[in-house]
């Protein structure tokens, strides 16, 4: 059979390089897009449509794919191991360019062995490529098989002879393989009803885990902006060639490129989603974008760079993530583009391509993502799908306002991303978001909880009388009578006597099982919990309702409570109004460490100080509570840029630009200055006090300067919440600002001098932070 390369190989042959897995998967295109045309064609195909990849067990082994599809007549065998030579049209199919084959298989090992055969043929027939023996005379040797089924269809390709460094990868790597693959044909294999299996185990298609269809945030307290947003815009029908698949300008009937009649008239649109991941990830946020089902680019973060047009020094500026950077990114989404070209190696779009260039815009605009700048900048505020979420969930605060889960008082990233991975694995309890969800709410409850102020002691509840006077065994009428008579036949039973009686009337199941009925679930500390040489404990932890007092066995009122189960499995009852959390602001993590602790050190036998097992359980389970100084600036740069972005606002408003510049030390007019430039925007210079755009750039510690000097501008629901102007007091008046200033010295101090912290200054930050925030205006 002879393999004359075409003259279109030429130019490629120099800048193809695959890796292991593009390989494998240009092997397993060609199958799918067999797939594909059966299913267009509406035949029966009672055979299944799998592909099977074997992997070699050794660095003389040999892979091996196999297909159940319709198989090949010697002619299309033929024309299908020549390299370069593609009987697809350009538009329709994953393998687009005819030397996917010849690159794969040459890159994997010295010989090929390709047979194939049709339903009611009677042989396998077949092509063996043997680099080392093909001169150039491009002859290679035709084989044949028999048959035992003439039913059975379908192709073998077998690699052997393979390259020791690939061979080794591949022998090693085979869940690598499959999660990769598994997300290359992700679309692919949960919209139709094709099997992959790699090494024996079938491929399961990686998902996103994004939030539900229904979830959203309202910005600014009003707009509402949806955690899932379906894209689907038809662009006008074009006439492509069907032979390089150039897209025609002209109207003409052939091709402006290669000169072909083969045109035909196209759809052209753009469709997909774009939504919210449930979690933070460093590395797997971003874009995919598809063409004809199969991802060429995963996690693309291109389109979070706004690429100034006016070609300056730094004209590329990236605009998410910003906030808590080095925690990642959340905004993901899952757009096809089947009417865009693809390089050769089908890991990249042709980006100077008109057609790539006209999604970008349409996904995210012309202009920046952030309002502000777009305004500075003279552009109108960005509407485009990817600006939309941008608004809604740029930043990553917990609770219902940015969509993140919390504990109470911040983020659980590292908690949220152990839900993601069993997500992933297949759990059925974290398929749907509820979990997420139930954590969100849970983290409002909480939080509003801790705001309430507690100046009371707490009041012992009434005993269910009722109850107590059944267990007597008294009539209500007679007790009530005796009660209410005067002289020395009057009963007086005391609260705490009625109290004690119906409680030990309650068995300790009954106890427990009345604490469970209405206490509500603390997802970030339900979790297990332990260390190596201690063991582990699974824990589900528990809120007891408001005004429940929980007990031990011997009816002590404690904070927190432990219920051994079966096995490793405990249930923590935690009393939220115990004096411990609310008098002495004790975390629940706290105590909830020092129970587990002394039942580990019992269980393992451990010789382990309580300090030492609080520790080393801390440390292996709740790592997301230490002390960084790198999160805790991370968390005061977050805040602080909400905290100028609020306060510009807020002076567009009254206009009073002007005045807020000149209460600028000239220090601090300076230091603006010197930012602005440094950031490339030498233009915004001549503007300084023009416009609130200053604000972006100002030392941290002069916002405090503006708030003391401008306070009616910023309070009063404006920035913050405190009130002042009607105020009538002077004294009132500083105690209102003091409580804002006092926490925004301590926040904007650590953002400007982060790298000194020491632990107690750090836990200061982290405390001042979280009161400045509650001092922040709701949005409205």
């Amino acid at each position: 059979m002879k393999i004359t390369p075409s003259a279109r190989v030429l130019s490629m042959l120099g800048e193809i390089d695959f890796d292991e897995w593009q390989c494998v998967a240009e092997l397993v295109d060609n199958p799918f897009d067999d797939f594909l045309d059966i299913l267009r064609s509406e035949d029966d195909w009672p055979g299944g449509y799998t592909v099977s990849v074997t992997l070699p067990s050794s660095p003389k082994g040999v892979l091996e794919v196999r297909d159940t599809g319709r198989g090949m007549s010697h002619d299309r065998l033929a024309r299908a191991v020549r390299a370069g030579w593609s009987g697809n049209d350009m538009h329709d199919k994953l393998g687009l360019f005819g030397m996917g084959f010849n690159i794969s298989t040459a890159r994997l090992g010295r010989r090929t062995r390709v047979l194939t055969t049709r339903a009611g043929d009677t042989e396998w027939i077949g092509v063996e490529i043997d680099l080392d023996q093909i001169t150039d005379d491009f002859e290679a040797k035709d084989i044949t098989e028999p048959k035992e089924d003439v039913s059975l269809h379908g192709t073998r390709i077998a690699i052997d002879r393979l390259h020791r460094t690939r061979a080794e990868w591949l022998r090693r790597n085979g869940a690598s393989l499959r999660n990769t693959l598994g997300s290359v044909y992700s679309w692919i294999l949960s919209e139709h009803p094709f099997e992959l299996y790699v090494g024996g185990t079938r491929v399961k298609p990686v998902r996103h885990c994004r939030w539900g269809d229904d979830r959203y945030v309202l910005f600014k307290g009003k707009e509402r902006v949806p955690a899932y947003m379906p894209i689907n815009e038809k662009l006008q029908d074009g006439i492509a060639c069907r032979d390089c698949g150039d897209w025609q300008i002209s109207s003409s009937d052939v091709c402006s490129v290669c000169q072909s009649t083969n045109l035909a008239v196209r759809e052209r649109r753009i469709h997909g989603w774009l939504g919210v991941q449930r979690h933070l990830d460093k590395s797997e946020y971003g874009i995919d974008f598809l063409r004809n089902g199969r991802k060429i680019l995963r996690w693309d973060k291109q389109l979070f760079t706004w690429n100034n047009p006016d070609g300056r020094v730094g004209n590329e500026e990236p605009e998410y993530p910003v906030e808590l950077a080095h925690q990642g990114g959340r905004l993901i989404g899952e757009i096809h583009l089947d009417h865009v070209p693809v390089t050769y190696q089908k890991d990249a779009f042709e980006y100077g391509d008109r057609s790539w260039l006209t999604a970008v815009e349409l996904l995210r605009g012309v202009g920046p993502l952030q309002p502000k700048r777009a305004n500075l900048l003279g552009y109108p505020e960005n509407e485009s799908p990817l600006a939309q979420l941008f608004k809604g969930f740029r930043r990553n605060d917990a609770g219902l306002r940015c969509l993140v889960p919390g504990d109470g008082h911040k983020p659980v990233h590292a908690a949220t991303r152990d839900w993601a991975r069993k997500f992933q694995a297949g759990d059925p309890e974290y398929q749907s978001d509820e979990h997420w969800w139930q954590a969100v709410l849970r983290h409002e409850e909480i939080k509003t909880k801790g705001k309430e102020t507690k100046t009371a002691a707490s009041v012992p509840h009434e005993a269910d009388e009722q109850a107590v006077l059944d267990a007597l065994g008294l009539p209500t009428d007679d007790v009530t009578s005796k009660a209410t008579q005067s002289g020395p036949d009057s009963v007086t039973v005391p609260i705490e006597s009625l109290k004690a009686v119906t409680e030990k009337l309650e068995t300790r199941d009954e106890r427990l099982a009345r604490y469970e009925s209405a206490a509500s679930s603390h997802t970030y500390l339900s979790r297990p919990f332990g260390h190596p040489e201690l063991g582990f404990m699974n824990v589900r932890t528990l809120l007891l309702k408001p005004g429940e007092r929980l007990l031990d066995d011997g009816g002590t009122h404690v904070p927190v409570f432990l219920d051994q189960r079966s096995g490793n499995e405990v249930t923590a009852l935690i009393d939220t109004e115990h004096a411990a959390f609310q008098r002495f602001g004790t975390d629940f993590s706290d105590l909830l460490l020092v129970e587990l602790a002394a039942l580990l050190k019992v269980r393992a036998r451990s010789d382990w100080s309580p300090s030492q097992l609080v520790t080393a359980i801390r440390a292996t389970t709740l790592q997301d509570s230490a002390l960084d100084s790198t999160t805790v600036g991370a968390e005061a740069r977050e805040l602080l840029t909400e905290i100028r972005e609020r306060m510009a606002e807020a002076l567009d408003q009254t206009g009073d630009h002007a005045t807020a510049f000149a209460h600028l030390t000239d220090e601090q007019k300076v230091t603006t200055e010197e930012t602005v430039i440094a950031a490339g925007r030498v233009g915004e210079v001549i503007r300084l006090g023009l416009n609130s755009g200053f604000v972006y750039h100002v030392p941290s510690l002069a916002l405090v300067r503006l708030v003391e000097a401008m306070p009616a501008t910023f309070l009063d629901d404006a920035v913050f919440r405190g009130p002042y102007a009607g105020v009538s007091s002077s004294s009132g008046k500083a105690l209102s600002l003091a409580r804002v200033t006092g926490c925004l010295a301590d926040v904007a101090t650590h953002d400007a001098f982060a790298g000194e912290a020491n632990a107690r200054q750090l836990r200061r930050a982290r405390l001042s932070i979280t009161l400045l925030r509650d001092e922040l205006a709701s949005e409205r």
